[in-house]
């Protein structure tokens, strides 16, 4: 236990060392996080029609009901949040249905 504590002593130091000190040593990240896209109806029917899929496919494989994608595609509702970076992932990657098959299709 003494060694966890005078390990973060010691990081806590050299934190506020680098901090004080004009030339920093410390090793710095920014992260940036792209805005969520905000889709149409027509670049979800867009989309939804380069996957090959049906409204009721394309809804099981993004998380939502029938219903939601119907509304998306008659623009009277916008997909948000994880919906709609599921949708740049899929506009940016052809590949990406194949490749995470979350809905998975037979022929009989």
């Amino acid at each position: 236990m003494n060694t966890v504590y005078e390990s973060i002593i010691s990081g806590l130091a050299e934190a506020v060392d680098d901090a004080e000190s004009k030339e920093k040593k410390l090793t710095r990240r920014v992260v940036s996080i792209v805005p969520v896209k905000e889709y149409e109806a027509e670049q979800i029917k867009r989309i939804r029609k380069s996957t090959g899929m049906s409204q009721k496919v394309f809804a099981s494989y993004m998380g939502v009901s029938d219903k939601t994608v119907e509304a998306w595609e008659a623009g009277t509702n916008h997909p948000s949040g994880a919906a709609s970076r599921l949708l740049s992932m899929m506009e940016m990657d052809e590949h990406l249905v194949d490749d995470f098959p979350f809905v998975k299709t037979t022929t009989n």
